[in-house]
C-alpha cells in the first residue's frame, strides 16, 4: 500500500512510457487528465490488500493513441460503460486497475480512482497490440466482460475466444472513430493475484524515478547504442518496420517493429526480443522515443527491460507475446 498524490505523475508517466516499448502512447494527455481528477493523494493497494471477493474492473483505451488527442475523451468516459457492465453482470466494481500498464493506459486507472480502490496490477503488464493479449483472456477466466465504446452506445462481450475478442472489440473502436474506451469486468481482486501482472505500479514508478542515462534503470540490460541509418519495411507484412542503427562499436543493430519494439538483433543475431520490453532512448535528450519517432540519423540508446513473470511462467502464455505470434519469424531467443 502506498499514497500516490499529483505531484507523483510525471515519474510514474514516465515509467509507464519505457513499460511501452515504443508504444502505448504518449502520456501527455493522460497526465493532465489525472492531474485533474487527483485534486489530492489517493492509495494503491497491493493485491494482497485487499478482500479477494473484492469485484473488480479494468480500464484503458484502444486504437489510435494519436486520434485520441484530436478527440480528447471526456472525463466520463468510462461512466457509461461502467453502467452497462454493472447492469449485465448484476455487480458493483468496488475497486479499478489498469487494463494495460504501459504507455498512456498506465494513467488510466485514475479517472476513476475517487469512487473505486486503486489496485497496483493490470491485465499486460507492458504495452501490448492486441484486446486478446489481455491476461484475463489468454487464461480464459470465466464470466469476463467487455465493454466497448461504439461512438454513440456500447457494446457488451463476453466470450471464451480470443479471437472474438480481439475482431468484435476491435470492430467497435473503429465504429467509435478508431479510438475508444474499453472497459474489463466480471472478475475479482482474487482473480487478479493468480490471472494479471502485479506490481506493475511500483515498478513504473521505480524506473520513472531513475536516471536514463545512469547504470541505475532497474532491472534494464543496455543492448547498444547507434545512430539511425535505415528505417525499411520488413517483407511480407505491411504493419512491421526494420530500423537499422550503426552501432557506436561498429555493430549493425537492427530494431523490428510493428506499434512496439519487438525484436533486436546484432550482426544478424537476436539479442533481445517479445515479451522482453524493448526501449530506445534519445542519447541527447533522454526521451523515451515511441517506434515512429526513431526517424534517419537520429542517435539512440537501444534497452531491454526484463519481461513481466507472468507471461514467461508457461509456454501458452508465452506463445501469444513472442515475435511468433506476430507472424516474425526467425527472431526469437531461447529462455
Amino acid at each position: 500500500m502506498r499514497t500516490l498524490g499529483p505531484e507523483r505523475l510525471s515519474a510514474l508517466a514516465r515509467g509507464f512510457a519505457l513499460l511501452g516499448a515504443g508504444g502505448g502512447g504518449t502520456t501527455t494527455l493522460l497526465e493532465l487528465m489525472a492531474a485533474v481528477s487527483l485534486d489530492g493523494p489517493v492509495v494503491l493497494h497491493d493485491v494482497d490488500d485487499l478482500d479477494p471477493s473484492t469485484p473488480c474492473v479494468a480500464v484503458g483505451f484502444a486504437g489510435s493513441t494519436y486520434l485520441l488527442g484530436e478527440r480528447v475523451p471526456g472525463d466520463d468516459a468510462f461512466a457509461p460503460l461502467l453502467t452497462a457492465a454493472e447492469r449485465w453482470t448484476g455487480v458493483a466494481a468496488a475497486a479499478v486497475c489498469a487494463m494495460e500498464g504501459a504507455g498512456l493506459n498506465g494513467l488510466t486507472p485514475f479517472l476513476l480512482a475517487r469512487g473505486h480502490t486503486l489496485v497496483d496490477a493490470d491485465l499486460m503488464g507492458r504495452a501490448l497490440p492486441g484486446v486478446d493479449q489481455l491476461s484475463l483472456v489468454v487464461d480464459a477466466v470465466p464470466g469476463v466482460v467487455l465493454v466497448a465504446d461504439t461512438g454513440g452506445g456500447v457494446m457488451v462481450l463476453e466470450s471464451s475466444r480470443g479471437a472474438d475478442v480481439e475482431s468484435l472489440v476491435r470492430a467497435s473502436v473503429i465504429r467509435a472513430g478508431g479510438a475508444g474506451a474499453v472497459l474489463v469486468a466480471g472478475f475479482t481482486v482474487g482473480d487478479l493475484a493468480d490471472h494479471a501482472i502485479r506490481g506493475t505500479f511500483a515498478r513504473a514508478l521505480a524506473l520513472g524515478d531513475a536516471d536514463v542515462f545512469g547504470d541505475d534503470l532497474p532491472g534494464a540490460r543496455m543492448l547498444g547504442a547507434g545512430r539511425v541509418s535505415a528505417v525499411d519495411a520488413v517483407p511480407d507484412d505491411p504493419f512491421a518496420r526494420s530500423v537499422e542503427l550503426t552501432g557506436d562499436d561498429g555493430a549493425l543493430l537492427r530494431l523490428v517493429a510493428r506499434s512496439e519494439f519487438l525484436a533486436v538483433t546484432r550482426d544478424g543475431q537476436t539479442i533481445a526480443a517479445s515479451p522482453d520490453i524493448l526501449v530506445a532512448i534519445d542519447s541527447v535528450s533522454g526521451d523515451v522515443l515511441q517506434v515512429d519517432a526513431v526517424t534517419l540519423a537520429r542517435h539512440v540508446r537501444v534497452l531491454a527491460l526484463a519481461a513481466p513473470e507472468w507471461w514467461t511462467d508457461s509456454p501458452e502464455r508465452l506463445s501469444h507475446v513472442v515475435p511468433g505470434a506476430y507472424g516474425l519469424r526467425d527472431l526469437e531467443v531461447e529462455r
